[in-house]
């Protein structure tokens, strides 16, 4: 079957739902704040209901800081602001020059980047010289990224995964935004002899990387080419920029797909649906050659985010949350469950909440832009899908309503692989505990929806230029 539409659900009917969530959510940011010490790392996921500091990165510091932001955005409530300020300023400059990762659009556009979007909206006090630090750890957050590259054959290349330069991962489409956000900010990479790189030109040379090797259209590039799926990885010979295989990190198998991966795509893409808006032809003009015109660079994602999000919907429950993995090993134990509401109790594989997050922003944005463009059906299709998801969400099982859990956004999964997730007594399988990416992502889904039930402006990054608004 498919997620079961709900062709008639408005974000003005969740709108009491999405207030209940932030006055949960209130209490767990202040109680993380208080009991965390910086000094085990970053928390990542919840054992016992409690955050815990286990990982390859500091990849989840931006979500912790960035929720804090998030929510005073949602409620005004200035305390939120002063903590999530502070503690941009304190802690977050190492990841503007990190160097190692391939997260800055998490880690950064999450803190620096909503404390500029704020600002430009005037919905916190302008500051020239406050606007001015934010912009530079953009920037400079940008080119550092853009920086982590390998340049294959025929024009494309992509920004590597943590990995090492062989490997491009799915999920930094999402990352792209720190790309924009600089781009629009003017600014560029400078090369060798004072080459100018464009950020503009590499975040269109990964997308189109990424469209061609991670995602699937159905052309029959190997037995498992379903159009939508996604591969977590794909790996590349760097003696000669071939393409070699597809692998995984996270997920079953190369040739399954991990439904994180897959919601990072869907999300990914329609975000910069929103900003190539602001790009136009002359932007384009020498950095490819032929250069292609604007309408075709969003054709590139359209394509790519529509596939995706097509795939999501007929390999989710019916509520919309989808299993860990599309080819999970012991999905032949639970027959039917495409066929019913998703079930995070069941003794044979998780369920991932924080793909179910991530991927309804993106239906949400992505319906939003089609139905903009007249594409009325498409998008109607879309944007309900993703108020189903968020409705799921909103309540329980998966909104974690007790004051003694850590976590906002229940059953969420890390890494089944390597047995990460924390599996409590008596249990086969993880549930019940929280990640920061999901808690970070169900508060971005929720104060989007907020913004429309109150009639507010649409929550994007790429809403101005550098002459926008207190310019």
């Amino acid at each position: 079957m498919a997620i079961k539409i709900d062709q008639r659900l408005t974000p003005a009917q969740l709108e009491p739902r999405l207030l209940r969530l932030f006055e949960v959510s209130a209490a767990k940011i202040l109680a993380l704040e208080r009991t965390w010490d910086p000094g085990r790392g970053t928390p990542v996921f919840t054992v016992r209901g409690k955050y815990t500091s286990r990982g390859w990165t500091e990849w989840t510091q931006g979500f912790q800081y960035g929720s804090a932001l998030l929510q005073f955005d949602a409620t005004g409530d200035d305390r939120f602001l002063e903590l999530g300020r502070r503690r941009t300023v304190e802690r977050m400059a190492p990841h503007v020059s990190h160097i190692g990762v391939h997260d800055h659009g998490f880690n950064n556009i999450s803190t620096y980047g909503n404390l500029w979007r704020l600002m430009r909206e005037g919905r916190i006090p302008f500051n020239p010289a406050e606007r001015d630090f934010y912009e530079l750890a953009l920037k400079v957050s940008g080119a550092v990224q853009a920086a982590r590259w390998t340049e294959l054959p025929d024009g494309y290349g992509y920004i590597y995964s943590f990995n090492g330069p062989h490997s491009l991962f799915v999920d930094t489409l999402r990352s792209l935004r720190s790309l924009a956000v600089a781009h629009q900010l003017g600014h560029a990479l400078m090369g060798e002899r004072d080459q100018r790189i464009s950020l503009l030109r590499r975040l269109i040379q990964h997308a189109a990387t990424t469209a061609r090797y991670n995602i699937f259209f159905g052309a029959g590039r190997d037995v498992y080419d379903l159009a939508g799926r996604t591969a977590h990885e794909c790996i590349f010979n760097l003696n000669d920029g071939s393409y070699r295989c597809p692998s995984t990190q996270q997920g079953f198998s190369p040739f399954s797909t991990w439904t994180r991966g897959l919601a990072w795509a869907i999300l990914g893409c329609a975000e910069q649906l929103e900003f190539l808006e602001t790009v136009r032809d002359k932007e384009l003009r020498g950095l490819f050659q032929p250069a292609p015109t604007a309408a075709e660079v969003r054709a590139l994602f359209l394509r790519a985010a529509r596939v995706t999000a097509d795939f999501y919907l007929v390999n989710s429950c019916t509520d919309g949350v989808p299993m860990w993995d599309t080819g999970a090993p012991n999905l032949h134990r639970l027959p039917g469950y495409l066929d019913k509401p998703s079930d995070p109790f069941n003794g044979w594989e998780p369920v991932d909440s924080s793909a179910a997050a991530i991927a309804a922003q993106g239906l949400v944005r992505l319906g939003n832009w089609l139905k903009a463009r007249g594409e009325d059906a498409a998008g109607k299709r879309y944007r309900q899908a993703g108020l189903t998801v968020a409705r799921t969400l909103l309540q329980e099982p998966y909104l974690s309503v007790d004051p003694r859990h850590q976590g906002l956004l229940l059953h969420s999964i890390y890494h089944r692989p390597n047995g990460w997730d924390y599996i409590a007594p008596g249990q086969t399988i993880p549930q019940g505990e929280s990640s920061m990416w999901g808690d970070y992502h169900l508060r971005e889904l929720a104060l989007l929806l907020l913004r429309e039930a109150r009639g507010e402006s649409y929550l994007t990054f790429f809403a101005y230029g550098r002459g926008g608004p207190n310019a």
